[in-house]
């Protein structure tokens, strides 16, 4: 009987080898030639036949006989031809090359659905997940400054101002998976918000330069930076679907010890996503070459159980007390139920430690450190957000995605001078729930129409209160905003339409209406008394847009765009009462109205040949009814006592224009098969009503690339440059820091250029293990970017392990 048992299992296992070893046969793998990692939605296709890969870029290709010539397609790979029979006897795995010229993307920000970059007449970029990975950015803010087009300020280690053609902080929008993170509170000045993402699980990020206010709303004036986070995969087998990656970072610079992993689990109708990130930033180093001893930190102040005491800084080049620690966790969960709808959980969760605010700390009074302390509490940001996504045609729509938000976010401010027993604290709690729904219809003739709308409140609570660091007595303190609590809500309808012409010409229109209204109530009377107890604010905003995309041969694609943008005022606009600066206090006006900006933008997209590519975009800003600071009264009084310093009263108020310029440059060219050069420039000038400089337009800056990329290995030879701001195109609220400039031959205070030599290396070992090192910085430069108050690391060594299993 066992006998028998044996010889028929043995005739079974046969038989299935016989099936399936010519089935397996038939099943190869696609990937990336530099860093063996798999690629789906590869297009293979022969004589009318044709599959894609799916995950871990599998793809069977029985359908196709041994003698066909096969051709894999993606939008970010070259194109590659082999024959099946190659394939399959070299082992059944192909290695395809990324497209380092490659001129149509598929971009998502523009209209909230994918489009072809040929379509869209808008100036966008986009940074891949790649991209980041091989680069290394400490900081979202550092990843959008991989485009090489967007100027990144920092008042901190723990900062990051975008700065987009002129525009910078409240003037710009921040959005994550379709929901935007601006919130009632989002100042005018430099934003650190930014850092709160996870740069480890970032699909991509886009960058709309120019207003997108037509989809986007309020605050999308100068641009839009759209971040894409990793979606939960599924399996298209009865095989489940699982990959972890991990990865130890260490930089020199500022002792950081980065970890993180994650984790994906995918069946065909559900899947989970799980990420996990740690950094720890120390004291920053900057450079020791090229002089400006005045970036130097000469001393730093020590609290002492009894006293401060400011100690003399052994290390100058060290900036101490800059340091901080930060932790990310994303949670996803995706259940398909069929392939017309889709289901999407997602939470965000932030934390950072204590920020020191280090432009504050350097500032000095009577020879002495101003502050003993000045730093930004923890700040929470925490994100619950359900999508749900419908892919049918009806009368309606073909095209639906919905999604509800709410976001808990939680900061606070903390300053003392030297010298003095109490700190002064204030706290800001928001909760922020958000709705849009986004459509998408085909019409005749190949035509589209896009629309939506939006809704999102704010429920802002603020407090104030005075600690004695000694005692631990609380008194009572102002708060930053009114402190009977505020509501912000935000409103828009909006419709767009993509018209084909003819087959090169296409027209993209759209308008929107935008609602918003601002409520907030001062209760007590204690530190200021209002002529008012209430501040009730609404205000009703129309814009559009218009852009043409001609492709008038197939390697040029000209693109023209006229657009206005808007920005409602916020609680932090109407609200707020703060010392800005020694001798001046802020204080509210309730007639604030939106401020507008109408740009126009021509550029070109040529594929000089199939080795060059050139893009240069032209553009122009008006700004009108633009908030600005200026002198104001407060019960009839032009200066009041605010703080122990007899101060200048000031408001916002609509009083102003601006106008921004310049153009942006970039040009590839493959030198050699796996050599290329990558070069940018970007160039803005900007002036008010006053022929002031504008405060955000960033000198000209760029950076040169020349890669290397093969089988295994990727590097990269860079060099980032920057150009001075002269003293006559500083702007006034700039000259009012010295501690952050220096002084140019005549003695008067600008911002100099500065470049830095960096190099960048990957190698993959084997497809689970990777290896990037890089030295950032290689001569050691000592500089500080524009507007900044931190100074830049200098020679930086960058080592990071990636596995992936």
């Amino acid at each position: 009987m066992t006998h028998f048992l044996m010889k028929n299992t043995l005739v079974s296992l046969c038989i299935l080898l016989c099936i399936t070893l010519p089935l397996t046969g038939q099943s190869i793998r696609v990937v990336d030639a530099t860093n063996l990692q798999p690629v789906s939605d590869v297009f293979i296709f022969s004589n009318l036949k044709s599959t894609l890969t799916l995950e871990k870029g599998r793809a069977d290709l029985s359908i196709f006989k041994s003698s066909d010539t096969l051709y894999f397609q993606h939008p970010a790979y070259k194109t590659k031809s082999l024959t099946k029979a190659a394939i399959i006897e070299s082992g059944g795995m192909v290695l395809i090359e990324e497209d380092l010229l490659k001129m149509n993307e598929v971009l998502v920000s523009v209209n909230r659905w994918e489009q072809e970059r040929r379509e869209i007449p808008n100036k966008i970029e986009a940074v891949k997940a790649k991209e980041a990975e091989f680069y290394n950015p400490q900081t979202t803010a550092d990843l959008v400054a991989l485009s090489d087009q967007v100027y990144v300020q920092k008042s901190q280690l723990g900062g990051g101002s975008p700065m987009i053609r002129g525009f910078a902080a409240n003037r710009v929008l921040l959005v994550v998976d379709g929901v935007r993170l601006n919130n009632a509170i989002y100042r005018s000045g430099n934003l650190q918000n930014i850092i709160s993402l996870d740069t480890h699980v970032m699909e991509n990020a886009e960058v709309i330069f120019g207003p997108g206010s037509i989809i986007y709303g309020s605050d999308a004036m100068g641009g839009v930076m759209d971040f894409h986070t990793r979606h939960v995969k599924l399996s298209t087998s009865d095989q489940s679907y699982f990959r972890f990656n991990a990865l130890s970072r260490y930089s020199s610079s500022n002792f950081e010890k980065t970890g993180h992993f994650d984790v994906s689990y995918g069946k065909k109708r559900w899947g989970l996503l799980t990420s996990v990130s740690f950094s720890d930033y120390g004291d920053l180093r900057m450079g020791n070459q090229g002089g400006f001893e005045d970036y130097e930190q000469p001393f730093y102040v020590r609290v002492l159980p009894d006293r401060d005491t400011v100690i003399v800084n052994d290390d100058p080049s060290l900036q101490i007390g800059s340091g901080f620690s930060q932790v990310n966790v994303m949670q996803k969960i995706r259940f398909r139920p069929s392939k017309s709808f889709d289901v999407n959980y997602a939470f965000h969760y932030s934390r950072s430690s204590d920020i020191p605010r280090y432009d504050r700390l350097i500032q000095i009074k009577d020879e002495q450190p101003k502050y003993a302390e000045w730093y930004y509490g923890p700040t929470q940001w925490i994100m619950h957000s359900l999508s749900v996504s419908m892919n049918d045609s009806t009368p309606l729509f073909d095209q639906l995605k919905i999604t509800l938000a709410y976001q808990a976010y939680s900061e606070s401010r903390h300053d003392r001078q030297l010298g003095m027993e109490s700190i002064r604290e204030r706290f800001e709690y928001l909760d922020i729930a958000s709705f849009n729904a986004d459509a998408s219809k085909r019409l005749i003739g190949k035509n589209e129409l896009f629309y939506g709308l939006e809704w999102a409140t704010n429920r802002v609570f603020s407090v104030g209160a005075s600690r004695n660091i000694y005692s631990g007595d609380i008194a009572a303190e102002s708060s930053r905003y009114p402190d009977g609590g505020s509501l912000y809500i935000n409103s828009g309808l909006y419709a767009g339409l993509k018209r084909y012409i003819n087959q090169n010409l296409t027209l993209v229109t759209g308008l929107r209406g935008n609602y918003v209204n601002l409520q907030s109530r001062f209760v007590s009377k204690q530190f200021y008394d209002f002529p008012f107890s209430e501040i009730n604010l609404s205000n009703l905003a129309f814009n559009g847009s218009a852009g043409l995309a001609w492709l008038p041969m197939r390697d040029l694609q000209v693109n023209a765009n006229l657009s206005t943008g808007f920005r409602a005022p916020n609680l932090d606009d109407v609200g707020k009462v703060f010392d800005s600066e020694p001798g001046q206090v802020i204080v509210p006006n309730e007639n604030l109205k939106p401020e507008y900006a109408v740009n126009g933008d021509v550029g070109f997209i040529y594929n000089i040949s199939s080795r060059a590519k050139i893009d240069v975009t032209g553009f122009y800003s008006y700004l009108f009814d633009a908030m600005v600071r200026r002198p104001f009264t407060f019960n009839g009084q032009d200066s009041i006592y605010y703080d122990g310093e007899y101060s200048q009263v000031e408001a916002l108020v609509n009083a102003d224009w601006a106008q921004v310029y310049g153009v942006s440059t970039s040009f590839n060219w493959q030198l050699m098969r796996q050599l290329y050069l990558k070069s940018s420039i970007t160039l803005t000038r900007g002036k008010d009503s006053g022929g002031f400089a504008l405060r955000h337009a960033a000198p000209t800056f760029g950076a040169t690339h020349l890669i290397y990329q093969t089988k295994k290995l990727k590097a990269d030879l860079y060099v980032r440059y920057n150009g001075a701001k002269r003293h006559e195109d500083m702007p006034p609220s700039e000259l009012s820091k010295p501690y952050m400039y220096t002084l140019d031959e005549f003695g008067n205070l600008y911002a100099p250029g500065w470049y830095t030599v960096n190099l960048s290396v990957a190698y993959q070992f084997k497809p689970f293990l990777q290896i990037n090192a890089g030295i950032e910085n290689i001569l050691d430069r000592r500089y500080r970017s524009y507007s900044s108050g931190i100074a830049a690391p200098g020679r930086n060594f960058v080592v990071t392990i990636r596995t992936s299993i």
